[in-house]
């Protein structure tokens, strides 16, 4: 059986010894390796890791229950596994520039839990975005523990058009709502806001109504730890993140703060509070995807990132679709369909997009007047190709491709079955150019 040119030798010999252990598994995980080789990544919150990350996330540190922390576990046989985790800790807060991290988390979702546990009670009140504008399920959405445990209220958006913030956090407007409702948290950060945070002023605001301050940067750490995006110390009481999206570690989440009281809340929270055994081999990964982002190099991919979404932004604009609140200072951007036709919805261009090898998803833009499971926008972001190599250059193509195949949608069947054979090719050729390794 022929290998993969553009595969590392591990995932070739995974392949091939599956393919006797497992054909089954082994076909549809060779069809997942082909597609992610071959089309272009444009979903905000994805990546591709390196391979160093991937075999270790698969390596045979799975065995092994770890209940607990290093040095105080609750199963023998785990003093190689006190280190891996020590390394992570060390590394996670040398990355942030904290004195705590709890790097157990297994989701971004589960560690927003733990600290909702580690700084609330149940019924307690907190204050976040409107989810529908950028927020995350785990910011209080009512059939979510965030909303079903605690009482969620809510600060806007700036949806005055005329206004020079139009699309931004009203910052003056979540002063308002914290010290109308007294929250006990204030959260910040959120899944698709294309704009840079202001933590202190929401520390400010913090202090004024008696609050802590959780920022949920999980779309960003990756430009926090790069130094392209401010930091959320020494503003923030808790910080949560996930280790993947612009951070380019495995799938899984982590806590960190400066406070020693609340760290060991925030211990207790993760386990047991909502987690058993930790998984391990994940939190290698974690250790590894930390270490190379402490590389000189990491620190420049970040800026490229953010280079690359401004480019993407910029050539969309020039095709005629609006990017919401006017462009992007991160990895993300908010794309307006409705720019280009009021009847393209999310639903159509992330289909249509994704037969011609540009995968997205659809995404609500703030005060979206299409429900979720349509939409008016898709959200798009640049880690993943700015990982295989792409530049300010290849987004303007990006953007064309983009163009073309939403411009062929909106034609009719006909049109989008050829346009989209033919920007499938020019993807693939673009892929080629610019493997995953």
């Amino acid at each position: 059986m022929a290998t993969n040119s553009h595969a590392d030798a591990l995932s070739d010999g995974l392949l091939e010894m599956l393919r006797g252990a497992d054909p089954d598994v082994a076909g549809w995980m060779s069809k997942e390796q082909d597609r992610q080789r071959t089309t272009l990544e444009l979903i905000a919150s994805e990546n591709h890791v390196s391979p160093a990350v991937m075999h270790t996330m698969g390596s045979w540190l799975t065995n092994k229950y770890a209940e607990g922390y290093p040095g105080a576990r609750y199963y023998g046989g785990c003093v190689f596994h006190d280190e891996i985790e020590r390394i992570a800790q060390e590394r996670a807060k040398k990355l942030f520039g904290c004195r705590f991290a709890n790097v157990q988390p297994h989701s971004g979702a589960q560690a927003n839990s733990a600290a909702f546990m580690a700084t609330m009670q149940p019924g307690d009140p907190f204050a976040s975005l409107v989810l529908k504008d950028g927020g995350h399920l785990s910011h209080g959405m009512k059939i979510n523990f965030s909303g079903i445990f605690y009482k969620p209220v809510h600060y806007p958006l700036h949806y005055d058009r005329a206004h020079a913030e139009f699309e931004r956090i009203d910052y003056d407007a979540a002063r308002r709502v914290c010290l109308e409702h007294k929250p006990k948290v204030i959260l910040c950060g959120y899944s698709a806001y294309p704009r840079v945070i202001d933590f202190a002023k929401f520390r400010a605001i913090a202090d004024e109504c008696g609050a802590l301050l959780v920022a949920d940067i999980a779309h960003i750490a990756g430009l926090v730890a790069g130094g392209v995006h401010p930091s959320p110390f020494p503003h923030a009481h808790v910080v949560t993140t996930t280790t993947h999206k612009t951070l380019r570690g495995p799938r899984g989440g982590l806590i960190l703060t400066d406070s020693e009281e609340l760290a060991k809340k925030i211990d207790k929270a993760v386990f047991p509070g909502v987690q058993g055994g930790p998984l391990m081999h994940v939190i290698a990964a974690k250790a590894v995807a930390f270490g190379e982002a402490l590389a000189p190099g990491f620190k420049d991919y970040s800026k490229r990132v953010v280079t690359n979404a401004k480019a993407l932004a910029g050539a969309l604009s020039e095709r005629g679709y609006r990017i919401t609140s006017g462009g992007t200072d991160n990895h993300l951007m908010l794309v307006d369909l409705r720019g280009k036709s009021d009847a393209l919805t999310g639903i159509d261009a992330e289909r249509w997009l994704e037969g011609a090898g540009i995968i997205c998803n659809k995404n609500g833009i703030p005060d979206d007047p299409r429900p979720p499971k349509f939409t008016s926008g898709v959200r798009l972001g640049t880690p993943a190709v700015t990982t295989r190599g792409l530049g300010e250059a290849e987004m303007s193509a990006v953007a064309d491709c983009i163009d073309r195949a939403l411009t062929a949608g909106l034609a009719g069947e006909t049109a989008l079955a050829s346009e989209s054979e033919r920007v499938r090719t020019a993807v693939r050729a673009m892929c080629e150019k610019f493997p995953m390794w």
